[in-house]
């Protein structure tokens, strides 16, 4: 047989006679014997096929036969070496190693012959110079990222004139603060307000409302109007602003030049707010609830905790009842004042009636009228009690020795607070007791402040229950911060504990009528009724808008 198969049963009628066996008996042939058969056979196949040829080779001939036999032994090698091997088996091995190295050169081979993407700049419809180029772009929209010149100005061609002066805006609008610290001068000043604008504001402002109780925050719609001349501040044409919770104020430029004030009062209602409830678990939690202000809850609690004790003197069953002061405008803003009024009733019948009275503003109780009464002396100091009165071990010297005091653990800086109305009749250094101070009270009675970091009243100083004397420090024989309280009576120490101080009446005569017509004032104020709408002022019936309503006759009834 001729061809391939020619050429492959001969390599097996070989391999048979080499074998020693037998034409009946299978052959068994190896890969190389495999493939140099294929070989054998490739080499057949480029033979040229007429006799002619085979008689006289040529050159061409010659070269085919080299080529294949390149191809057969680059075959041969790579059926040997194995170049793409299972990169998934033999992990680590030559072969493993070498079948990688076969991947990374392929890719790094197809990276390096990746495709460029260059942007190709498209012709344009009509061939355009430079110039006009640069307008078209100028005038395009693009992304900045990208190199565009979107708005650019253009140089002005020989048509454009510039111009001599820029016009101004009319008018300019504009909100001005008066900031902490700042005067009403400097702030127009600031807002661009001529120098001679400035003085007449100031002057017609002043004539309403002094312009050093405008207070800080306080903001001015300003407008300001044309330069009278180039080169000057511009003229003042409008000023408002909110000077007091009950008046708005104009200043306005008139037809003839001039400034003038202009007045715009606000509808308030000063109704008093009155607030009532059950004291409960809570007296403050349910003041709360109620919509007490936390300041006006703060200043009940202190003027009852003079005449009844908050821990035990109340009961849940009790009824509360506070009257703030309150204004509120038609504008919508409202204002808490002072506590007026602070009470306590029991089953119905009023147990504490307290009434804001005097110009110093103290709480009087309306039972104590022209009798002197005895009121319990409160804490000097927000803290807690760290020694009492009586003998112990001094923390300093080391023996036991009287403790003529009661300690207050309390930060240092804490205000101190004088128990009761009093005079000052020590006020300085104190060998032990470091800063102190020592007031004199009614009936006998004093109390003395000691370890002060500095004190804040002087010798012969008259003080009010509650009034700050001083603040907390470790002066003197101290360990730490804290205040050193004591009490005497006709200068021998007593125990400060459930001290009361009996106080002379300040209110007598014809002054204690007023007290109670005031108190008799209050206590017809509603709870509530500070909330309710306010009252519309009467309004005058308005006009007819059309002329033909004008002419519209009359109904005569």
């Amino acid at each position: 047989m001729t061809g391939n198969g020619g050429v492959l049963f001969k390599a097996l009628d070989d391999n048979c006679e080499h074998s020693g066996k037998g034409a009946g008996h299978a052959a068994a042939l190896s890969h190389a014997q495999v493939v140099a058969g294929h070989a054998a056979a490739a080499a057949d196949s480029f033979q040229p096929a007429n006799d002619a040829a085979d008689a006289s080779p040529d050159r061409n001939s010659k070269a085919g036969g080299r080529l294949a036999a390149g191809f057969r032994r680059f075959e041969a090698w790579c059926a040997h070496v194995d170049l793409a091997p299972d990169l998934g088996s033999d992990i680590g091995s030559r072969k493993w190693l070498r079948g990688l190295a076969t991947l990374l050169g392929l890719s790094a081979a197809a990276i390096a012959m990746w495709p460029d993407f260059s942007a190709v700049e498209a012709a344009t419809a009509m061939p355009v110079h430079s110039r006009e180029r640069d307008e078209f772009r100028s005038q395009s929209i693009a992304p900045l990222a990208l190199g565009a010149d979107s708005g650019r100005h253009m140089g002005a061609s020989p048509l454009v004139r510039p111009l001599a002066k820029v016009p101004e805006r009319p008018s300019i609008q504009l909100v001005s603060t008066l900031g902490q610290g700042d005067s009403f001068a400097r702030m127009l000043r600031r807002a661009g307000v001529g120098g001679e604008d400035i003085s007449r504001i100031s002057e017609l402002v002043d004539n309403a409302v002094p312009v050093s109780d405008l207070a800080s925050g306080t903001q001015f719609d300003i407008t300001l109007g044309r330069r009278p001349v180039p080169n000057a501040p511009r003229a003042l044409d409008s000023l408002d602003f909110r000077a007091r919770f009950d008046l708005d104020l104009s200043v306005e430029r008139g037809a003839g030049g001039g400034l003038a004030l202009v007045r715009h009062p606000i509808a308030v209602d000063a109704t008093p707010l009155r607030i009532r409830g059950t004291v409960g678990s809570s007296l403050y939690r349910s003041a709360r609830n109620a919509g007490a202000p936390v300041a006006a809850i703060q200043s009940y609690l202190r003027a009852v905790d003079k005449y009844i004790n908050l821990e035990d003197g109340i009961s849940a069953s009790d009824e509360y009842d506070m009257i703030v002061a309150y204004k509120r405008s038609a504008k919508g803003e409202h204002e808490v004042g002072d506590l007026l009024y602070a009470g306590i009733e029991r089953g119905g019948k009023p147990r504490l009636q307290l009434l804001r009275w005097g110009k110093d503003g103290q709480m009087f109780a309306a039972s104590s009228l022209g009798k002197p009464r005895s009121v319990p002396i409160g804490q000097p100091v927000a803290g807690h009690i760290t020694s009492r009165y009586g003998k112990r071990r001094h923390p300093i010297l080391g023996y036991v020795r009287m403790h003529a005091g009661i300690d207050f653990g309390a930060a240092y800086g804490s205000p101190i607070y004088a128990v009761a109305d009093g005079t000052v009749t020590y006020a300085g250094r104190h060998g032990g007791h470091g800063n102190y101070v020592r007031l004199r009270h009614a009936g006998g009675l004093g109390t003395g402040y000691a370890h002060m970091s500095r004190i804040a009243v002087a010798n012969g100083a008259h003080v009010r229950a509650g009034q700050v004397i001083g603040y907390v420090g470790s002066t003197g024989l101290s360990t730490g911060p804290h205040l050193h309280f004591e009490a005497y009576r006709n200068g021998h120490t007593i125990n400060p504990a459930g001290l009361s101080i009996m106080a002379k009446p300040q209110i007598t005569g014809k002054e204690r009528d007023a007290f109670k017509a005031e108190l008799r004032s209050l206590l017809t104020v509603e709870p509530g009724a500070a909330l309710a709408p306010m009252a519309q002022p009467e309004s005058e019936p308005a006009e007819a808008g059309r002329e033909i309503d004008r002419l519209e006759p009359k109904q005569i009834g």
